[in-house]
């Protein structure tokens, strides 16, 4: 589990088609403090460690496998989008009993891709409107929660599949938020309140 607080902007080293597709990410965190096993959010997406070691010049790295199921799910190889060498992506460590909840709790299982139709200034901060598809929409409601590109955000208005979000100039700056544009898709994880409330109610109504 994770709480959507983006802890490292990774960058992607090198990447490999061996069935899976393996990727090796370069990190601020300490080569032992990464167990073999343990999970990382990657953009939102939670990946297992299968190999990590340190970097001579500080911080460490890791290699994970990534699916073909997770990469028809996620932006992994969309355009624009797609993981390459010198590619950012967002990190987040497991969350650990005793850890303070900052965002919410977010599984690290993408549910589908969100386009950004358009980012504004509004003060300091960047209104993103982002268009849901259209299975996903339902569970989208205002004053909710999403986690885009692994990123906890507080939902601001809904119209249809549309729905917009305000982003600060520390996310933005911490994150790869600050590289986004318009058209590009970004790795969506609905609330899980709001999975099981919308299943509920079907079971209600029926």
């Amino acid at each position: 589990m994770f709480t959507g607080i983006v802890t490292d902007m990774g960058e992607i080293e090198r990447l490999e088609d061996r069935g899976d597709l393996r990727a090796r990410i370069r990190t601020v965190y300490a080569s032992d403090s990464i167990a073999l096993g343990a999970s990382i959010a990657c953009d939102g997406v939670c990946l297992t460690v299968v190999d990590r070691g340190a970097r001579t010049e500080g911080g460490g790295w890791f290699d994970v496998d990534i699916s073909a199921e997770t990469v028809a799910r996620t932006n992994i190889r969309s355009e624009g989008t797609a993981w390459a060498a010198g590619s950012r992506v967002n990190l987040e460590r497991a969350l650990r009993l005793g850890d303070e909840l900052g965002g919410h709790i977010v599984s690290g299982h993408i549910d589908g891709r969100a386009e950004i139709v358009s980012m504004t200034p509004e003060g300091d901060s960047m209104r993103f409107v982002f268009r849901a598809p259209e299975a996903l929409a339902r569970y989208i409601a205002p004053k909710g929660s999403v986690a885009l590109n692994g990123t906890s955000l507080t939902v601001n208005e809904v119209d249809g599949r549309e729905f917009g979000v305000n982003i600060i100039p520390h996310t933005r700056a911490h994150t790869t938020w600050g590289a986004a544009r318009p058209g590009l898709l970004v790795n969506l994880e609905i609330d899980t309140l709001a999975r099981y409330v919308a299943r509920l109610t079907e079971f209600s109504a029926g």
